[in-house]
């Protein structure tokens, strides 16, 4: 039997290490744009309080995203230039999203009231912009960059539907930090929510077989099908625990961070479904994980600095959780 050696050990581990970092920064960040999502829904008093519901969070959370791309960037260099050369414009598009949330996230602290509406709907505008892009990169991404009509079709379904997950997550996280009225309103827009986001989960789980000939090949493979129905399965219960969990009392007490945790369980399965069909390309049906990555002697010296940079991220990120966990309180400015 081969033993792998640890030169073609090193891109598997950058890729795992990439594929984790966008994982948490999709649920971390998704959250955040889902609130950002919900603000044109709240009275000015909720805005405020749904603002400081993310606010020790928000910014730390896209260190995960500059994390993945840099890993993209130095580790699988080859890959990074595809990648953002066919997504060029709908990058531009989320960093603007995303700096758009920054600036008005900022402004609205020291903005007049009569000015407050208007960066609060620029927050609106880029939180949406920015998971609109998301959707459409991930939509481009998992098809292999096809070229033909069925191909921006695609793409244009996750760029509706992950807005959508976005703000059930939104939701979820209000319900977890928020109570009283502001509690009560966010289960209601997360019954809203529910149904478009389970319908586009399962149109784009038809359709990804359609664009793609190579996940195509991994899904309906014998015997390995029998496994993989798992994740559908798993996904499907966790969809209908949220479900369930809406309409009872329990969600305004002692649980109301069941949803949300469920809803991390639903994204964690989507991303290990997203791995088996990708794995080992780093571009889908174009370049593998070890025709893109760097060389081993490069990997080595970069492997070096990840192991001091992800630890500290990790660990800031869990002790800013710790710091403000429980409910959120009424939004105050220095």
């Amino acid at each position: 039997m081969n033993r792998m050696s640890f030169d073609t050990a090193l891109p598997i581990i950058f890729m795992a290490l990439m594929g984790l970092s966008m994982l948490v920064y999709v649920i971390s960040d998704g959250y955040d744009l889902g609130v950002g999502m919900l603000m044109h829904r709240a009275t000015d008093a909720e805005k405020d309080v749904m603002v400081a519901s993310i606010g020790p969070f928000w910014d730390a959370n896209e260190t995960w995203l500059v994390l993945g791309v840099g890993i993209l960037l130095v580790a699988f260099p080859r890959a990074h230039g595809v990648v953002l050369g066919e997504l060029y414009l709908p990058v531009a598009l989320m960093l603007i999203g995303l700096t758009l949330r920054g600036v008005a996230f900022d402004f609205r602290v020291k903005a007049r009231d009569t000015h407050k509406k208007t960066w609060d709907r620029l927050f609106f505008a880029g939180s949406t912009l920015a998971a609109v892009s998301q959707g459409w990169m991930l939509g481009r991404y998992v098809s292999g960059f096809g070229t033909g009509w069925n191909y921006p079709l695609f793409a244009a379904a996750i760029a509706v539907a992950l807005p959508m997950a976005y703000v059930l997550m939104g939701t979820a996280w209000l319900i977890m930090k928020t109570d009283g009225e502001l509690q009560e309103r966010a289960i209601g827009w997360a019954k809203v929510a529910w149904a478009p986001m389970v319908a586009g989960m399962v149109l784009i789980s038809m359709a990804t077989p359609w664009v793609s000939d190579v996940v195509r090949e991994r899904w309906f493979a014998l015997p390995e099908i029998i496994a993989l129905m798992a994740i559908p399965l798993m996904t499907a219960v966790a969809l209908l625990a949220v479900r369930g969990v809406l309409h009872s009392e329990v969600v305004r007490g002692p649980v109301c961070w069941l949803p949300f945790v469920l809803l991390i369980v639903v994204f964690v399965l989507g991303f290990l479904g997203l791995a088996y069909s990708i794995y080992p390309f780093v571009v889908i049906g174009q370049m593998t994980i070890w025709q893109a990555a760097s060389a081993p002697e490069a990997l080595k010296v970069i492997l070096f600095g990840v192991c001091i940079s992800v630890p500290a991220i990790a660990g800031y990120t869990v002790f800013s959780y710790r710091v403000f966990r429980g409910k959120t309180g009424e939004l105050k400015y220095a």
